[in-house]
């Protein structure tokens, strides 16, 4: 069977197109390149597969509106240009996708939808339903309403997750390089690499980043997203959005990097890879090996430190005495009210303050070791 058998055998992919791929000459969205983008993967959705595309562009659809030539730096300005290119991106979307009658929802995704437990559940359902009504998402980056980096990381990396949130079978991400190459692709001799199984096969790889000006993403980013995605048993293609039907029939295009985990929704892959860190705990060496060695629960009496300012349910680093971090978790307490609680057993907590108190730090079902 061709390891390509896992893309064309794929009933949920996720698909990512990136903002150099749908920019023309002038900054601003070409609706060839659009409109050739949907009718493949309209084309593969009318064979029954289930697509969630993640698009970037939004920003770069509100360059052109508002004169500016490349994508700013300044926060406030990304945002308007992302309030204006967002509408008329998806207007594109759905004027493209209904030529062949394929309805398109849009789907806006900030880092909390990703971090927070009730929004992540909320998130889900959310895509699911729309699959079950054989509507394709269309999911960016709520650029508009971000308070601090613009960037979710970059939408490879929220592809990646949105491919571990709907148990995708594959996901490919297109950009403007057709492969991963061995060095730089426009140096005479470099190879494409067709086929990725593990680390060990990225050794010696010349890597840059975005040389575009409309993107923020690069092969680094690509790789990473596909780290990520292939831990949780996703096979991912990275290929050129020119080569999308190639890719989708199955073709030896692009560089494939197989699954190295098992499918399903892991709650520790995403804490691993979709929270960032709150604050941090810092606890005993006690702490360290009941946590790693023993898969135990975090109890205040192992915590000696609390770090930066969080809630209850945010997630958080556990620090050992060196300062490294051993885990992530799910706090159950916010920093304000976990300083007097340090070094104390949950019966002594209990017994003083409430048996609401008997609980842990942070319970092992919402831990994962680093």
């Amino acid at each position: 069977m061709s390891s390509r058998s896992v893309i064309t055998g794929a009933r949920r992919l996720v698909v990512k197109v990136g903002s150099s791929s749908l920019t023309g000459v002038d900054g601003g969205i070409d609706h060839g390149r659009l409109v050739a983008l949907a009718n493949a993967l309209a084309h593969h959705h009318l064979g029954g597969a289930q697509i969630v595309l993640v698009s970037s562009g939004a920003i770069a659809a509100g360059l052109h509106p508002l004169s500016l030539r490349t994508r700013p730096h300044e926060l406030a300005l990304q945002q308007a240009a992302a309030s204006v290119g967002q509408g008329a991106l998806l207007a594109s979307y759905t004027q493209a996708f209904g030529r062949h009658d394929v309805t398109v929802g849009q789907v806006l995704l900030t880092a909390d939808d990703v971090t927070r437990r009730s929004h992540y559940a909320n998130a889900r359902n959310t895509l699911e339903r729309l699959l079950e009504l054989r509507v394709m998402p269309i999911v960016n980056e709520n650029d508009t309403v971000a308070t601090s980096e613009i960037r979710f990381g970059d939408n490879d990396r929220l592809a990646a997750l949105v491919a571990h949130l709907v148990d995708a079978d594959a996901l490919v991400l297109l950009s403007d390089v057709d492969a991963l190459y061995d060095g730089p692709p426009s140096r005479p001799g470099s190879k494409r690499i067709p086929l990725v199984t593990g680390p060990a096969d990225l050794e010696g790889v010349e890597i840059g980043g975005s040389g575009s000006l409309v993107g923020t993403g690069g092969m680094t980013t690509k790789i990473e997203a596909a780290r990520i995605a292939t831990e949780a048993g996703v096979a991912t293609v990275v290929t050129a959005a020119d080569l999308v039907r190639p890719v989708l029939a199955g073709d030896d295009v692009g560089t494939l990097f197989t699954p190295v985990g098992v499918r399903g929704r892991s709650r520790r892959l995403w804490l691993r890879h979709a929270t960032t860190a709150r604050g941090r705990l810092l606890v005993d060496a006690g702490a360290v090996a009941a946590l790693t060695q023993r898969n135990t629960s975090l109890l205040p009496a192992g915590v000696v430190g609390v770090e930066g300012s969080f809630l209850d349910g945010d997630p958080v680093d556990v620090c050992g005495p060196d300062g490294v971090p051993v885990a992530r978790g799910l706090v159950n307490y916010g920093s304000a009210e976990l300083p007097p609680l340090l070094g104390r057993s949950t019966k002594e907590l209990a017994a003083a303050l409430g048996p609401e108190y008997e609980r842990e730090v942070i319970h092992r079902d919402h831990l994962v070791i680093l």
